[in-house]
């Protein structure tokens, strides 16, 4: 069967598709959330009681907070080599396997050399979901409204940390820091058998590999429509894939720019998630008081970036991110002013948008800036380089803490860097050519008359 052959879907499938798609996804990247956030919960019982995994110092406790980001660079890195060769859905669910038994791995752990080795392990798949989600979902969803799924999805990154956090508070005493890096094992129970029946493989990814016959077959069960001829017309323009259509003239220098605002927001996520409780902790609030600023930062993170990525849909993301970066430099400089509790909830909740919001929106802007051959490059490389900023954050915060600094320069120094970020953005060339990101429904399909 040959895509011109295929007719017109009805609206109503290619929604239920957009809607298991972003929802499947939307999980995958909350259980990443939650693998982002669970070490920090935990990082106080670890460094408090030896009979745990071993006397562990400030020092080491930042880097085995960089052993997972470390893996998660590897896991980025890995996939995007392979994902424009093999296809989106494969390696999602190779990925939401691999990630599930790192998290139970380790809470099997027994010292920490096996914990940190299961934290590097757990670390690749959640590398290889970052990159591959992104580029699904780019490929997938109507591309009037690709900001807002991006956003939808990718939330699922501070929601995983609100329920990482919840769950620490509710029942940590209970069931002990293994007892809930078990619950991040669960997706191979609950959304492996959901990912094998509901998500479909992207028909712009088949078309780009010449598979014709099979994009054709998933338009026809899903409703996901066909590129474009305009697309195909941009595709063409791309003589190479994956990494090595990275380093064209054509995109190198957005490619370049790209990874430095990931590494600044990825420095600014980890570093802040990490130690974020145990500052608060150190600044007089009880353990319990201390994991609430983690909920409202997260909490604030999701709120905040579905509101920016509905501006980033209609004027672009490029002057969003750069707006955010901003936010997170001013209120990470108001939290050394002493403001009442309240004032420093809604600092924190601000900062949120401004740290991990700012990433989410990130990974929209890159996985839309790339043509379909060289889509999970582009998210993996500013997944995979971001994770050097993610491995330093934690590094920077533990050193802070080592040498007996005030909070007041840990908050300074992470405010610099967010500055550093907004500017960086503000220097991102368009990209000369790509595609459109995602087909829009309704749009004229390869080989398809608009009317059909």
């Amino acid at each position: 069967m040959s895509p011109t052959s295929v007719t017109s879907p009805p609206d109503a499938r290619y929604s239920r598709t957009v809607t298991w798609t972003i929802a499947i996804a939307t999980l995958a990247i909350l259980f990443d959330g939650y693998d982002l956030v669970v070490y920090g919960t935990i990082l106080p019982i670890l460094m408090d009681d030896s009979s745990q995994l071993g006397s562990i110092s400030a020092g080491q406790a930042g880097m085995l907070g960089s052993y997972a980001l470390i893996g998660v660079m590897v896991g980025a890195l890995v996939n995007g080599a392979v994902g424009d060769y093999l296809g989106r859905r494969r390696l999602m669910l190779v990925n939401i396997v691999w990630f599930s038994a790192g998290m139970g791995l380790a809470a099997m752990s027994t010292s920490v050399e096996m914990f940190a080795a299961m934290r590097f392990f757990t670390g690749i798949g959640i590398g290889g979901l970052l990159a591959t989600t992104a580029a699904l979902v780019a490929e997938c969803v109507p591309a009037a409204k690709k900001n807002l799924y991006n956003a939808i999805v990718y939330s699922g990154v501070p929601a995983g940390g609100i329920l990482a956090s919840v769950l620490a508070i509710a029942f940590r005493d209970a069931i002990g820091w293994r007892g809930l890096f078990w619950i991040g094992a669960l997706p191979v129970v609950i959304l492996l058998p959901l990912a094998l029946v509901k998500l479909p493989e992207s028909p712009r990814w088949l078309v780009s590999r010449g598979r014709l016959d099979d994009a054709a077959r998933v338009h026809a069960t899903t409703g996901m429509p066909m590129p474009t001829e305009a697309d195909l017309a941009h595709e063409r323009q791309i003589e190479k894939v994956g990494f090595a259509a990275l380093a064209t003239r054509r995109y190198a220098p957005g490619t370049a720019l790209l990874g430095i605002m990931s590494f600044v927001g990825l420095m600014l996520t980890y570093g802040l998630t990490t130690w974020l409780p145990k500052i608060m902790q150190d600044a007089g609030y009880n353990a319990k008081g201390s994991l609430l600023f983690l909920v409202v930062l997260n909490g604030g993170a999701v709120l905040g970036t579905l509101i920016a990525s509905r501006f980033a849909d209609r004027r672009g993301p490029q002057r969003v991110v750069a707006t955010t970066f901003g936010l997170a430099a001013i209120a990470l400089i108001l939290f050394t002013m002493g403001f009442p509790i309240a004032v420093l909830l809604a600092l924190v909740a601000v900062a949120g948008t401004g740290t991990i919001g700012t990433q989410v929106l990130i990974y929209g802007f890159v996985s839309n800036y790339y043509a379909t051959s060289a889509r999970a490059a582009g998210v993996a490389w500013c997944a995979g380089f971001g994770r050097l900023g993610g491995i330093f954050g934690p590094i920077i915060g533990g050193a802070i803490v080592s040498a007996g600094l005030s909070n007041s320069i840990t908050f300074y120094i992470f405010a610099g860097v967010a500055v550093l970020g907004a500017a960086v953005t503000l220097f991102v060339p368009q990209a000369r050519s790509r595609d459109r990101g995602a087909a829009t429904a309704g749009a004229p399909m390869m080989g398809v008359p608009a009317t059909a």
